[in-house]
Formats: C-alpha cells, structure tokens, sequence
C-alpha cells in the first residue's frame, strides 16, 4: 500500500500567501476558436420537488452531446450551446431522484426562473433482486469490469476548475481555469493523464491580505487523482480490500439505474490512515458511477505528515476535515470522468496565540467537453506538474469578458461579495497610499 502515501490528494505546502477550488463547465477551446457559430445561454435552478430545497451538485447535460455543467451550492446552473443545438434536450440527474427531460425549446429567457423540479427515486431494498448479496462480492466484481465498463480510447476534454480558500466564513483567495486534459484509457496507469491551462485567472490582492497563509500544491492536475476507477491504489484493488470491511447500505436509483450503495471503512488494526465512505456501483454492469469518501484522520500526527509539505516555526497544522466527491456519465455503453471535488479544512493554531485560525480549501473540476477524435498526447513542459501552484500559473482579474462562451458554473453570491469586498479594500488602501 505504499501509493497510499502518495494519494495525499489534496497535500498542501504552506507558505506566506495562499490559494485553494469549485466547480465549471465549457465547451472545448479548439472548437470554439474553429467556429462562428452563435452560442445562447440557458439559466436554471433545479430543486428538490417535495421539499424545494436546492439540490447541488446536480448533473445538467445536454442530450447526444458531450456538453454538460453542474449546479452550484445555490443549485443554479448556466449552461452555454450552439444555436443550432436548441432542438435538443437537456436531461437534469441526481443521486436518488428520477432524472428528468426539459426540451431547450421550453426554457424561458428570464434566466433562473427556469425552476426544474427532481422526484426523489427510493428502491426498498427488499423489493428487489439483490445478487450477490455479499458487499465484497460487489466491489470485486466492480473492480474486474473497470476494463469492461471504462472507455478504452484516449480522450481530450475541456474541464472548469475554480479552487478557493476560506478564512473562518470568509473568502479569502478565488482562482479558476479552463483546462485541457488528456485521459489516456482506463488501462493505462494514471500518469499518463495529463491537464494544462487554456485559460485562467486569480484573485489579484491575495497577496495582499493580512495573513500568513498557504499555497494549495498541484490544482487541477491534483484533483484529477480522485478519478479512483484509474488511481486505484488506496481503494479498488483486490490487495487494498484487505484493509476495509464492507457493508451494503441501500440500493437507489441513479440515472435511471439501480445502484448498490456500498459503504467502506478501515479495518481497527490497520495502523496507517486510509479512507472510508461510500461506491455507487450499478447492479445491472457493476460500474462504478460515483464515490463519495473521507479521509481518516484519527491519527492526527500521521494525517498531518501526509498533507502538509512545510510550515513555519511555531505553527501548529491539523487536518479537521477531508471529504472527496467523483463522478461519472455513461456514454454509448461506457463509462468517463466527469467530476470531482475536494475540501479540506485545517485548524491552525501559532504557540503564543489565544485562538485558532480554521482554513478550508475546497478544489472542484467538472468536464464539460469531450472527444475521442485526433487526440494528441500534451508535451512535458506543457502539462501541470504536481509540485506547480495554481495561483502562480495565471493572471489577475482583469477582463470583464473573461469566459466568453464557455461554459460556467456561477460561484455562489457570498463567493463574488467576498471579491468585490477585497478589490473595494485594495481600492481604499491604494487611495491611502497616495495621499500619503
């Protein structure tokens, strides 16, 4: 199990400023650059239909097509698409509801009026045919057709990733990007991925703020770790289910399929942290469609050592949280990568000092474009590497029509308040400055 130690999936270096993520979505660069088609934008909240509570994270694609977006915390989406796709569909999922079909032509123009309601999906678990019936059976099943169900073609695709980091509730450092990246197949090792910066920018003033802060090491290229059906490692092999004990939970529905809902946790003996939560694997091919999973961190001088790469004298760093999402959507019989999203909340406490200081970083990627036509393997100086900064690979905000077409997954209001309160601060102290 020694790749354990390396799957630090979200590892942190701390330094004196700091940067850390959510979610986008966009079609890919080289089409648009190759077109003058007209794009329109779509607007939209989808919702629980019992309760009208938001559901985030929802999946919003548009049919036959690899276009697609996610809803943000408020459950809103926007999502970008040729004129001449508006007689398509767009089909809204969520895990444990029915998804649901909204032609393009019956979206209004007024934005998020767009309400799309979801009914949840449950399936009593004893109303079905459950085989096997053992969880372990499940998992190695689900691992033996990672081949089968997994595309074996390598693909290029367009992705949005935004990365943030909170102080206490406040915002303090936003940066995002559309990335290319290059998923070589699901039979090769996931060192053959490879993501690179089409097109990025940050928050101008982080260095500016008043606190000692970190860096969040790797940003996309980090975050696409969490495709666990290729990094299998830590979780989906025959030799790590050595170290979890299995339990099947529930079945529901995901997608119109039913799902065993597998949960995992280490075993009591094992002496070094690993991960524990829950596989969404489909009954009928025993794909894996989705994880949700945590870190560990009982042993906090352990977990420490695993995330945090340096620090300064007299700073105490503790892991408080560590929680990880994927995703992924089924296309003509196989299966892609196609979200993933980490956060990661510190407790940090300086020797002299009466209270703490809490950080959360939270690193999001959402594939929005996809191709399997004349992919070309990135060059190594253009690919990011493991050990690159995010915040020091792009520029300020500067442009006001930054993402033109793209597609864009919004950032929840206190997101863009905390910015405008930052970039008003900076104003206010530059006039300070010279009256001085």
């Amino acid at each position: 199990m020694k790749t354990i130690r390396n799957l630090s999936l979200i590892a942190l270096l701390l330094l004196p400023a700091f940067t850390a993520a959510t979610v986008y979505a966009g079609t890919s660069p080289d089409r648009k650059k190759n077109t003058q088609e007209t794009t329109l934008t779509f607007k939209g909240k989808v919702i629980d239909a019992e309760s009208g509570n938001p559901l985030v994270f929802a999946s919003v694609a548009v049919k036959e097509t690899n276009v697609a977006t996610i809803t943000n915390i408020d459950g809103e989406f926007q999502i970008k698409i040729f004129e001449t796709q508006t007689s398509r569909n767009l089909e809204v999922t969520f895990l444990g509801y029915r998804n649901k079909t909204v032609p393009l032509t019956e979206l209004r123009e007024d934005g998020y009026k767009n309400v799309i309601a979801l009914t949840p999906a449950p399936i009593p678990i004893k109303e079905i045919i459950i085989k096997p019936i053992d969880p372990e059976v499940i998992v190695r099943n689900a691992i033996g057709r990672i081949g089968r169900n997994f595309t074996d073609e390598p693909n290029l695709m367009t992705a949005f990733y935004r990365e943030t980091i909170r102080k206490n509730r406040t915002y303090v450092s936003i940066g995002e990007a559309v990335v290319e990246i290059f998923k070589a197949p699901y039979a090769n090792d996931i060192r053959f991925d490879g993501a690179r910066i089409y097109k990025g920018r940050k928050g101008s003033d982080v260095e500016r703020m008043d606190t000692v802060l970190f860096k969040l090491q790797g940003g996309p290229v980090t975050v696409l770790q969490l495709d666990i059906a290729k990094n299998t490692e830590a979780i989906l092999t025959i030799d790590a289910m050595k170290y979890y004990d299995y339990s099947l939970s529930s079945v529901i529905e995901i997608d119109d399929r039913p799902h065993y809902v597998v949960t995992f946790k280490q075993k009591p003996h094992v002496d070094m942290p690993l991960f524990m939560g829950n596989l969404y694997i489909a009954i009928d091919s025993y794909a894996l469609t989705e994880a949700e999973f945590g870190f560990n961190l009982e042993d906090k001088d352990a977990v420490s050592s695993i995330f945090i790469k340096k620090k300064p004298l007299g700073m105490e760093v503790t892991p408080e949280i560590a929680t990880y999402r994927t995703q992924y959507r089924e296309q003509d019989g196989k299966w892609y990568f196609a979200y993933s999203r980490a956060e990661v909340k510190f407790k940090v406490n300086w020797k002299k000092k009466l209270f703490n200081t809490y950080y959360t970083t939270m690193s999001e990627i959402a594939i929005t474009d996809r191709t399997n036509e004349e992919v070309i393997k990135f060059a190594g100086k253009e690919k990011l590497r493991y050990n690159d900064v995010f915040s020091e690979q792009v520029s300020a905000f500067t442009d006001p029509e930054f993402w033109g077409d793209y597609n864009v997954i919004e950032p929840d209001q206190s997101i863009e308040s905390a910015i405008r309160r930052l970039s008003r601060k900076l104003k206010f102290s530059d006039r300070d400055d010279l009256e001085k």
